[in-house]
């Protein structure tokens, strides 16, 4: 990790990741809250479920725009105009909030901004090699400490939404908050020169027609089919997501119609949901700790399997009680494994596929991360009780995680295609 941040161009791009995604988790935090504990508002399950689709499933089509873009347009500037953007943007929701607009509007406003986040994601990752040679380490530095910034972004948000209420004005003024630390990661991403962060080969055209984003994204797919180890990460990351998605839907369920509470160390509502999501923040750090040094001595293989049928065991025996103290033990678990497969999956990513496609691939990816967790959860509001508690449900995240590990086993085996 001290060989890592030597280097002043990774200091910066992790500093803008930071920034950015702390960001991110006020945001959410005012959206989490929004739709589902305001107390102005009500949502069933299938309400939470429509949400996740509007504001998740149609970004994910942006992600073959993204990454012919990203493969074109300096990484720097998209980095730095995408955070501006955001900043205007989660203020425009600010307003709605308070405005007690709801349904499309609402959604659309948050469609837009989380569609700029993906800009900024993926170009974060294709822009991690440019400032770094050792990308297992990197990686487990920037995506996880990312992830906790996201976490204590939430947590501020919590803590400012203690003075401002929990009605339509609260958390307006929570979302507005985010505004700032878009502006910071601007400030601090305009200290690289324009194409430090790649592409290395720059195609200097006009914006891509939809014709030409179709074939971007197909040659994307393609170079990952012509890379089985690539494959093989992808096949995983989509799977994750769909265990993820359940389990997702089941946490809030649970805390929003069974779990009141159960004493001062395990609270109900969004603050238990809070708790949660601190508990796969710390799995998350523990795993950046753990992984370099695994991977070191089991490789990523080896690492990655590990992870994976460990979870297919363990998630499901600490959520069976469904008391609250073990969803936290599950969320913990969740975290620690799902951020060592994705450090995994990140560093092989960058570096079986070569520079010039990153961009797509790393669209590709994002839409599999984000489809996958989409119809996870579609199909879970309509399959999980009111209550959350399912143990059906728990029998799939392990069946998930079993067919995860069987399917990188069996792609990574698969022969890469002969090039004429």
């Amino acid at each position: 990790m001290r060989a890592v941040l030597a280097r002043p161009d990774f200091r910066r791009l992790f500093g803008t990741r930071l920034l950015s995604q702390a960001g991110d988790g006020v945001f959410q935090a005012a959206l989490a809250g929004t739709v589902l504990f305001n107390p102005q508002r009500a949502a069933d399950p299938v309400d939470v479920a429509a949400a996740f689709a509007v504001l998740l499933l149609p970004y994910s089509l942006v992600g073959p725009f993204a990454g012919v873009w990203l493969d074109r347009w300096s990484r720097r500037a998209v980095l730095l105009r995408a955070n501006v953007l955001r900043a205007g943007l989660v203020c425009l929701v600010a307003v709605l909030i308070a405005g007690g607009v709801q349904g499309t509007a609402f959604y659309a406003a948050g469609l837009v901004v989380f569609a700029v986040n993906r800009f900024v994601l993926a170009a974060l990752s294709a822009g991690l090699p440019h400032t770094t040679d050792a990308l297992v380490p990197a990686n487990a530095l920037s995506t996880t400490t990312g992830s906790v910034a996201t976490v204590v972004g939430g947590g501020a948000a919590l803590g400012l939404l203690q003075l401002t209420g929990s009605g339509d004005a609260g958390y307006a003024l929570v979302a507005a908050a985010a505004a700032l630390p878009y502006l910071l990661a601007s400030l601090v991403v305009s200290g690289f020169a324009p194409r430090h962060l790649g592409p290395d080969a720059v195609t200097r055209a006009g914006t891509p027609s939809a014709r030409q984003v179709v074939v971007g994204m197909v040659a994307g797919a393609r170079h990952v089919r012509a890379h089985p180890p690539a494959a093989a990460a992808l096949t995983v990351i989509a799977l994750h997501r769909l265990a993820f998605g359940l389990f997702t839907l089941m946490t809030l369920l649970l805390y929003r119609n069974t779990f009141s509470g159960e004493g001062a160390l395990f609270p109900g509502g969004l603050a238990g949901l809070a708790q949660v999501t601190a508990a796969v923040a710390v799995g998350s750090l523990l795993a950046a700790v753990a992984t370099p040094p695994a991977v070191r001595r089991t490789g990523a293989v080896g690492w990655t399997l590990a992870l994976l049928l460990a979870s297919a065991v363990v998630q499901p025996l600490l959520l069976l009680p469904f008391r609250a103290p073990g969803v936290v033990a599950a969320a913990l678990a969740l975290g620690f494994a799902g951020q060592g497969v994705k450090i995994c999956v990140d560093a092989t990513l960058q570096a079986a596929v070569d520079d010039d496609f990153r961009g797509r691939v790393f669209s590709v990816y994002d839409t599999l991360f984000n489809v996958g967790f989409v119809v996870s959860v579609l199909c879970a509001a309509f399959l999980l009780p009111a209550s959350g508690a399912s143990v059906p449900a728990l029998g799939t995240v392990c069946l998930l995680y079993l067919l995860a590990a069987a399917g990188f086993v069996l792609v990574r085996r698969r022969p890469a295609p002969v090039r004429g």
